[in-house]
């Protein structure tokens, strides 16, 4: 059998990249250089390389297994040096043939459950969304815990919209503005599964200035999330118990998906880009194409009138490009109009 030609990471998006600049990725499709050759100083300075699974593929007869069956098929991200990887929704005790009750189940984080995946996070350097069952003052909760590069615990979010079945079993939901997560990428947040029936919550996350939000959950979502993601022009990534896992940007395209010929996704973002209306800033675009040239993409969405401005070069921020040639996000565009509209009310 021929030998796979190993390429590194950033040769990859460079000679693949099309549209927004980032690359579709999914299990045992490329074989990838060494972790040396690898380097964290080739990358764009916002380019966050997310790991996201589904369990489409993965039974066990206890959640001891499934947790084990997780670890090992984590194992596998080890060479993309993910910046966060993502669980499905509380992947211990789903898929699983049998489960001690809700009391034994849930923990106070950091606990047995989440310190397995705390050594992960400490070991290879990177984030983890891991969805468990936690409890606090007699009350249970479905819950994301979010573990940091050094195995520590930084947080949890609570589904805020348990369903009837859950809240008949002892889950309650959690409260209603759902918290956000500094990170040294970004400021993420997280919503589960039903909550994608609510939008309040997922609006309250941009607001609070979520760049992208995580979402484990027990299925897909489909059209729902990609809506999602463009109307709060932040990224969607996904964790599921079966189905397609995807990783969405803020257009509401998708940017890596899992399907029959993988159950994992691995692939980048680059938060370094901006939502454009249009008009009237078109006219800005050659002047902006004519100044940076190669360190900037600009993509059109004709019908929908939008623009996607990215900066492909450590060099570029976009907010200063942006400043410089007045062009103004499509929020700050819809704020500025509304203030308007209001004074004539």
């Amino acid at each position: 059998m021929k030998e796979k030609k190993k390429i590194t990471r950033r040769g990859f998006i460079q000679k693949t990249s099309a549209g927004l600049g980032v690359s579709i990725l999914g299990a045992s499709t490329f074989s990838w250089a060494s972790e040396k050759s690898i380097k964290i100083s080739e990358r764009l300075p916002r380019e966050v390389w997310i790991a996201s699974l589904s369990l489409e593929s993965l039974e066990a007869k206890t959640f001891e297994e499934m947790i084990k069956k997780v670890l090992k098929t984590m194992e596998e991200f080890v060479p993309y040096q993910p910046d966060i990887v993502c669980l499905p929704e509380i992947f211990p005790f789903i898929k699983v043939a049998k489960n001690p009750p809700l009391s034994e189940c849930a923990e106070v984080a950091p606990g047995p459950i989440t310190k397995r995946f705390a050594e992960y996070a400490k070991k290879y350097h990177c984030y983890i969304i891991c969805p468990i069952y936690t409890k606090e003052n007699g009350r249970f909760y479905n819950s994301a815990v979010v573990i940091n590069r050094d195995g520590t615990v930084v947080g949890e979010y609570r589904k805020i919209r348990p369903t009837v079945s859950e809240m008949e079993s002892g889950v309650s939901p959690g409260p209603p503005e759902p918290p956000v997560f500094k990170t040294d990428f970004g400021t993420i947040g997280i919503q589960i599964c039903f909550d994608v029936n609510w939008h309040k919550g997922w609006r309250y996350l941009r607001k609070s200035g979520a760049e992208i939000v995580f979402w484990p959950s027990a299925f897909a979502g489909g059209k729902m999330l990609n809506t999602l993601a463009w109307i709060n022009k932040y990224c969607i990534t996904t964790s599921t118990r079966q189905d397609p896992t995807r990783i969405i940007d803020i257009t509401g395209e998708e940017l890596a998906i899992t399907g029959r010929y993988g159950d994992w996704v691995c692939a980048p973002v680059n938060l370094e880009k901006a939502f454009i209306h249009c008009w009237p800033y078109i006219k800005y675009f050659d002047a902006l194409r004519a100044k940076y040239a190669k360190e900037i993409r600009i993509k059109m969405f004709h019908d929908e009138g939008w623009a996607i401005i990215e900066s492909i070069s450590p060099d570029v921020k976009i907010a200063d490009a942006l400043k410089e040639f007045e062009i103004a996000t499509h929020e700050e565009h819809i704020i500025k109009a509304q203030k308007m509209q209001e004074k004539y009310w």
